[in-house]
This record gives structure tokens, sequence and C-alpha cells, in this order.
């Protein structure tokens, strides 16, 4: 299942390491990264934000039907179903188009955190051989079960002791990787550093007293920040959800939050660049496809189509009597 978001990763990865070429910083290539795929994925996001506005708008109404057919099931079933194609909506359009961007996020978030297999593109035949060669070294050890190997193996080479054993140990490096290839890792090892942050560095690792624990506490500012005020900007359809809902996208961020002080400071960083897109992409979407705008424009649509039906319906004329005739019958009733 996730190999499918590591060949996402792999395509997305061809861009960030044409972003990497021209800055020469890995955190400034996330940043801008980060925003040509939410560009990418502006269209998508515009549709959830209609289908989210339309389903509910049909909110008020579903109640209406579920307090008349509330005992009949299936009548109250087939009722909404009557509804919602009447409408032209659908009461899974806002799951079906959230998940186009989770797949897109996910396969960026794979190009991001396995920067050697889907930045660089070594061959996974290369990767396996290096890190044979890595863990080969008496007191270095990097584990295929961390998806963040590739980052430890980064930092390895960016660690002029280290490298020393890692081309002295055995056949050494050459014996498996170019001199184009080492060449390309130690320039994206060293490409690392951001406004005086080492990007490689893990803030459990390097404890609260240092500079990288920033990224989880800005991790924690901006995503529990945006989360709020998305709340407050979409109140109206987020009066629909359940409470224990809405603590939930209050409790995911503290678990993101959690993940980025454990992790290196790369991972961390790219979260609080697609937190701070995100949201400024959700202001813009609000200000042009705000649920009050959508319902609007919806309600017009549909008061014009059933004009036009109206318009299609076919006149039957009515003759009326002459009032001259009716006058005339008047009479002669009267003279008999």
């Amino acid at each position: 299942m996730f190999q499918i978001f590591n060949y996402v990763g792999w395509a997305f990865g061809y861009v960030l390491w044409a972003l990497f070429f021209i800055f020469k910083n890995f955190g400034v290539s996330i940043f801008f990264f980060t925003i040509i795929t939410r560009l990418l994925m502006f269209p998508t996001s515009v549709k959830q934000q209609k289908s989210m506005a339309a389903n509910s708008r049909l909110q008020a109404k579903q109640r209406e039907l579920k307090e008349k057919y509330g005992n009949n099931k299936q009548k109250y079933n087939e009722e909404v179903q009557k509804l919602y194609a009447k409408e032209g909506a659908s009461p899974f359009g806002g799951c079906l188009t959230s998940l186009v961007p989770m797949f897109i996020m996910l396969g960026i978030y794979y190009s991001v955190v396995r920067p050697l297999s889907n930045v660089i593109h070594i061959a996974s035949d290369k990767m396996t051989d290096l890190i044979t060669l890595i863990n080969g070294i008496p007191g270095v050890n990097v584990s295929t079960s961390n998806i963040y190997h590739e980052m430890d193996i980064l930092r390895i080479f960016n660690n002029p002791e280290s490298f020393a054993l890692l081309q002295n140990h055995g056949k050494g490096i050459s014996s498996i990787l170019s001199d184009g290839d080492i060449s390309q890792i130690q320039n994206l090892a060293g490409g690392f550093k951001f406004f005086g942050l080492d990007l490689l560095d893990i803030p459990s690792v390097n404890g609260f007293l240092s500079v990288i624990i920033i990224i989880p506490a800005l991790v924690l500012i901006t995503s529990v920040g945006s989360q709020l005020l998305t709340m407050r900007m979409q109140s109206n359809m987020m009066n629909q959800q359940q409470g224990c809902m809405k603590y939930m996208l209050l409790f995911l961020p503290l678990i993101t939050v959690y993940i980025s002080y454990i992790v290196p400071g790369a991972v961390g960083f790219y979260w609080i660049c697609s937190t701070v897109i995100g949201f400024i992409q959700t202001v813009i979407i609000n200000k042009f496809y705000s649920p009050l705008n959508i319902t609007a424009k919806a309600e017009a649509q549909h008061v014009a189509l059933l004009e036009q039906k109206e318009a299609k319906v076919p006149y039957i004329y009515v003759p009326s009597a002459p009032v001259q005739d009716n006058q005339k019958t008047a009479k002669n009733k009267k003279k008999k």
C-alpha cells in the first residue's frame, strides 16, 4: 500500500531535485516545492470546498426528511437519494474529493523523507549495498525499518569522520557508487543548513536546549493555529460536524508535533510549509468560493432550472365565452 505513495514520491522527486539544483538549499527547495504542489492541487481543493458546501446546504432539508420519515428508514433513504439527485450533489462527494489531495500529499511526503531514492534517484540495488556497507562499520547502524534511514545516511556523508570510515571500510564506497553519485549525495547533505538550523538534526536527540527544537514548536503553532482559524472561517460547515470530529481536528496536530519531535527537522519543516501554504490556500478559496457564495449560487441555479422547466410546459388555450353573448343569453332568459 505505502509503495504506491513511494512511486508518487519518486515522480515528485524530480521537481524537488530540480529546485535543489537551482537553490542549492533543501529548506528553500521544500518551500517552493510545497507551493508548486499546492497549486497543482488547487482545482481539487476548490471541488472539495464546493462539495462540502453543497452537503452542508442539504443538511437542513435532510433533517426535515428524518423528522417526516424517521420511523420508515427505507422511505427516508429513498427520499434522501431523491433529494441529492435533485440538487445534483453526492453524500460522499466531500470524502471522495478529499482522498485525491491526501494521496498526493503522502506522495510528496515520501519524496521529502527519502531523498536518496526519490530525489537523487539512487538505484534500489545500490541503496541495499550501501546500507550493508554502512552496517558493517562498528558503531554505525542504519535500520531500513526506520522510514527516515536515508536521512541517517545523509548525516554520515555530511560528517567528515564518518565519511572517511565509509571510504576505507571493506572495498569502500567507490565500489558501490560512482563519483557522480557520491558528489550528488554530498551536495545534498550539505544543503540542509537553513537559517542556522541543520534540518538533518533530530529534536529529541539534541534536547530541548538545542536550536532545532524550534521546528516542533513551529509545527504546534502553525498546525493548531491554522485549524482554529479554519474552523472559524468555515463555522457554517463545522457546525454540522459531530463534537468528536471537531476535537479530532485539534488532536491530530498534536500527533504531528510529537512526530516532528522524534524525526529529522526536514520533515517537520515540510509540515510547517505545507500547513502555512495550505492555510493561505484555504483563505483564498473561502474568499472566492465561500460556503455562502456557493450556496447562493446553487440556489439561484436551482431557481433558474425550475423556471426553465416551467417555461417548457405547453400552454393550453381555453377560449372564454364573449361578454356580449353572455348578456344576450341573460336577456333571453328574462323574456321567457
